[in-house]
């Protein structure tokens, strides 16, 4: 155990450091913050996309999920995944990069306007409250189970752990650590494969291996619900504000292209082992006279199976996913909450010197050594934080959190933005808005009406009812963004000709200094 907590130190340790020194490089530039300047070139580009979506909730959902239903319920978290990344890199990180936005939602202002960017900002702000609570979660039961500390207390110092450099830092600080992670993940990853084979051998469950395809076509299986989980992930995830804020980041769109391609390729490599090695994870722990209970089940098979040295690396990869998507989601959501809801701007279209604050505002507590957009973005990380820890607390389920986040954007942010991109034409401001509302909406009315989500209890929100049952999980996913698309067309059509079609390309503005005078 003290090997254990010995490796974990030292991650801990490396992260932080690495996460204040770079943060140097902010210089007092929300651009630098939130874009990394809009300078990543590819290898960290791509070691940042990976890492975002190798987080603990696909990790430890991805185990969990399979050991109790089958190799495709786990593994579709890293082919959803996946499939996402090779999907932006087809058809989004070319086009959004070249539009030198700041955060997700600028694509929505510059199409349709301030409403609908409002709305679109809530619905990933709530989202992304979700998937910080998956990953701080993760680590709250690793701090209980191998530090000794209460799980509540292991959630508290994950999130203030993360808090710290991300304030110091933003993207930089995040980007750069993420290239520790992704290494870290990658090692443990076959180190633990290979020492399960040569040291266990493998043993596929009757009915649960990658060849029952039943898991994807028979609802008895849960086809249902990993199906919907691949689309979820697969679509939503590329509304994702972490997943589009390094697209942005990228220092060119071939750049942003290539990542994506590269990130796909590393998340299948690193994920989908942990789904062989836990269809074995129970009978290996079987043999050992060992219950799981209600133990993560890659928690048990390190404590028990594996020698200390490699547990620790396992482990150490766990932090730093969950330290790597924890700070992007700490950073993405407080970019869009300041800049996006509270409405701090700073001059669009330029990467030269430091941001300047477009609203003129004058110098005052937010503002003195940093520009505003920075200093409220840092403001903003501590509430946000708050909220995912309260989530964390209330619901302690990794990978359904993690689908859920996906989800919710699925349902109300997706179809706006494909739309707008590629059939500019008919998308107005009243189908974007009316899509997202009907969508979202939709998805939180079978939400709170379903007993379960994704294979778990819904013991965040549920109205009992005696309509839908648990054999309708996974079919809300697919509900909502039917929804989504026919609300948006059938709005659009009715509207087209009656309001404007905004441009994406971004306006002019003065180049104006905090105190507000031209320069």
């Amino acid at each position: 155990m003290s090997v254990v907590i010995y490796g974990l130190a030292a991650t801990i340790i490396a992260m932080m450091a690495i996460g204040f020194y770079v943060a140097k490089k902010v210089n007092g530039d929300s651009i630098n913050y939130i874009v990394a300047g809009r300078g990543l070139i590819l290898p960290l580009a791509a070691a940042t996309l990976m890492a975002q979506s190798l987080d603990s909730n696909a990790t430890l959902g991805n185990t969990d999920l399979t050991a109790n239903f089958g190799f495709w319920a786990g593994a579709s978290l890293p082919v959803g995944l996946a499939l996402c990344l090779f999907i932006t890199g087809l058809f989004f990180a070319k086009p959004m990069n070249r539009l030198n936005l700041t955060t997700l939602p600028d694509f929505f202002r510059r199409k349709y306007g301030r409403t609908v960017e409002i709305v679109a900002s809530f619905i990933m702000s709530i989202a992304y409250a979700f998937l910080l609570a998956g990953n701080l979660v993760a680590g709250g039961f690793l701090f209980q189970i191998f530090v000794g500390t209460s799980f509540q207390v292991g959630v508290f110092i994950i999130a203030g752990l993360v808090l710290a450099y991300t304030v110091a830092g933003g993207l930089f600080s995040v980007a750069y650590t993420d290239v520790i992670q992704a290494g870290i993940a990658f090692v443990g990853s076959m180190a633990l494969i290979v020492y399960i084979a040569t040291n266990y051998g493998f043993t596929i469950p009757t009915g649960m291996g990658p060849t029952n395809l039943g898991q994807l076509t028979d609802p008895s299986q849960g086809a249902y619900v990993n199906l919907a989980t691949i689309v979820a992930l697969g679509l939503g995830d590329i509304v994702a504000i972490d997943f589009m804020e390094r697209v942005f980041a990228a220092k060119d769109p071939e750049t942003a292209r290539k990542a994506c391609f590269i990130g796909a390729a590393g998340t299948l490599v690193i994920g989908v082992p942990f789904s062989i090695v836990a269809l074995s994870a129970n009978p290996i722990l079987s043999s050992l006279g060992v219950e799981a209970g209600n133990q993560a089940v890659l928690y048990a098979l390190l404590q028990n199976a594996v020698p200390p040295w490699l547990a620790a690396l396992v482990l150490a990869g766990i932090v730093a996913a969950s330290f790597s998507t924890s700070d992007g989601a700490i950073l993405g959501t407080s970019a869009v909450m300041a800049r996006n809801v509270v409405g701090i701007r700073v001059e669009e279209g330029t990467d030269d010197g430091p941001a300047t604050v477009a609203d003129g505002g004058e110098e005052g507590l937010l503002g003195t050594e940093s520009d505003k957009l920075l200093t409220v973005t840092r403001l903003m990380s501590v509430p946000i934080t708050l909220l995912g820890v309260f989530f964390a607390i209330r619901v302690s389920a990794t990978g359904m959190l993690l689908v859920l986040a996906f989800d919710i954007m699925l349902a109300g942010a997706l179809v706006p933005l494909v739309m707008g991109l590629y059939w500019s034409e008919i998308s107005t401001t009243p189908a974007a808005l009316s899509s997202m509302l009907a969508g979202s909406g939709t998805r939180l009315v079978l939400f709170v009406l379903v007993p379960t989500t994704y294979a778990y209890e819904n013991t965040l929100l549920y109205i009992q009812n005696d309509i839908f049952t648990s054999a309708f999980d996974g079919l809300p996913t697919f509900i909502a963004a039917v929804v989504s698309l026919g609300t948006f067309l059938v709005v659009a059509y009715l509207t087209k000709d009656d309001y404007p079609i905004h441009s994406l390309e971004p306006q002019e503005t003065p180049n104006i200094v905090a105190g507000g005078e031209e320069d």
